[in-house]
């Protein structure tokens, strides 16, 4: 399954100057960390963003990890060769002085570990779960089948869910240097027994991990394999199961997936099945196959609405390409409307001055006198949090931009402006997919007003 039909959207693998890499990351900010390892693996992933508007994640190693760069260049290069819908694929890599960094497609929904055992609105379904079982075997079958079939430290973390809340696996993990000797960081209670006789990590290891995974999964929580299989061989097998899954699985699935995960997890590392087997197994498992993973996940999806391409008007146009001096013309041209209440000449006087200097692009002056005016609290105005709302985003801060648009939406629901601002703000905070939402949104109310 190496994603055939999305062959083309995939860029093919390149090398990136520091410098790309550091504008792509805001210079390499902590507000850009996505995720850390500790002081045994000293790297760090960043979220990042390429001059084509490209999200990447950035992985910076610290700089004794590769000392030699030729063998770094030759294992990313392998590692990019790969291309698959089930992989958060390597697009790029970087190897100057002393550093060296890999670049990946960005997933931009978490990871399995937080789905999974630290989940906020509704615990992973049983559909879901081994929906992830099935798309991870087939992304260490296709690895195996092109040669790189040692995946250092599978673990929860690895798996991460794209656009569509499709589980990927982190390509990071098929990158090993002869430098750092360590390919588990986890607790040694999850290492594969062969790795802790001989150190080395085989494709049999990888089939070791992969049944921890499917411990996890059924669990919803991080078992020690020994305690699993305990339980398994006293016929004790609905102890383990998640709680939270109740009455969701049948007696029939659950037990095919234990006996799948014993398999796995076997001593001898001859008796575990292959990639392949683990592929055949779980497809005759899958439930609910036609309903999407974000359905099924319960994300919000940002690419339904770009399959459809929306008829845009000028004020959308103009949020899609976050033109901020369009939308200011606009808002100028567009004047008041629903202002509710009395005001005082003190207030009346504050909005004035924030309109004249509206008008004169001094948004910093604009801010402070819509702020007094907002905050004499006597007339509530959709079209001062709005213009309030731009000012903030020409002084670059978006979430301030994104309170008041929200704000004016309160006041006025069915106002279209409010929501064509909060898709502006998000796209300027990096929450695509919201924003397409909520630029469709805009636009299906702008046309509904129009027809009535």
């Amino acid at each position: 399954n190496g994603g055939k039909g999305e062959k083309n959207a995939w860029p093919s693998f390149g090398e990136f100057s520091l410098e790309q890499l550091k504008v792509a990351t805001s210079g390499f900010s902590s507000d850009n960390i996505v995720s850390e390892h500790g002081e045994k693996a000293p790297n760090v992933v960043y979220k990042g963003k390429l001059d084509n508007d490209r999200w990447v994640a950035v992985k910076r190693f610290n700089k004794f990890a590769w000392p030699d760069s030729r063998q770094f260049l030759e294992e990313a290069k392998a590692v990019g060769s790969l291309r698959s819908e089930r992989l958060a694929n390597l697009i790029g890599c970087c190897c100057e002085g002393d550093e060296r960094l890999l670049v990946a497609e960005f997933m931009p929904n978490e990871t399995l570990a937080k789905h999974l055992f630290h989940w906020e609105n509704q615990p992973m379904k049983w559909a879901m779960r081994l929906r992830v079982a099935l798309y991870l075997a087939q992304a260490l079958e296709y690895c195996s089948s092109k040669g790189r079939a040692l995946y250092h430290d599978l673990n929860a973390y690895r798996i991460l869910f794209d656009n569509d809340g499709n589980p990927r696996l982190s390509c990071f993990g098929l990158m090993k240097n002869s430098r750092d000797g360590k390919s588990y960081s986890t607790n040694l209670a999850f290492t594969p027994p062969e790795y802790l006789r001989t150190g080395r990590v085989t494709p049999e290891s990888v089939v070791y991990s992969f049944g921890t995974l499917l411990l996890d999964l059924m669990s919803g929580k991080h078992i020690p394999p020994s305690h699993a299989l305990d339980l398994i061989r006293g016929k004790n097998f609905l102890m383990l199961m998640d709680s939270a899954l109740e009455g969701h699985f049948s007696n029939e699935d659950g037990m095919e997936l234990v006996r799948l995960a014993s398999r796995c997890l076997q001593y001898e590392a001859r008796e575990r099945p292959n990639a392949k087997s683990l592929v055949i197994s779980l497809m005759s498992v899958q439930k609910e196959a036609e309903v999407p993973s974000y359905v099924l996940m319960g994300i919000p999806h940002g690419t339904a609405s770009s399959k459809q391409p929306l008829s845009l008007t000028p004020f959308g146009e103009a949020c899609m390409r976050i033109d901020l001096t369009a939308i200011h013309e606009i808002l100028e041209k567009m004047g008041y409307k629903d202002d509710e209440g009395i005001a005082n000449e003190e207030t009346l006087n504050s909005k004035k001055h924030g309109d004249t200097a509206f008008r004169a692009k001094d948004f910093a002056t604009a801010i402070d006198c819509y702020t007094r005016f907002i905050d004499g609290g006597t007339i509530v105005s959709p079209t001062v949090y709005a213009r309030r709302c731009l000012s903030y985003l020409m002084n670059d801060r978006p979430q301030e931009a994104l309170g008041d648009a929200m704000q004016a939406q309160v006041v006025s629901p069915q106002w279209p402006t409010a929501l064509y601002l909060q898709a502006t703000c998000l796209f300027s905070l990096g929450m695509e997919g919201d924003a397409q939402e909520t630029l469709k949104d805009g636009t299906n109310l702008e046309a509904k007003r129009s027809k009535n």
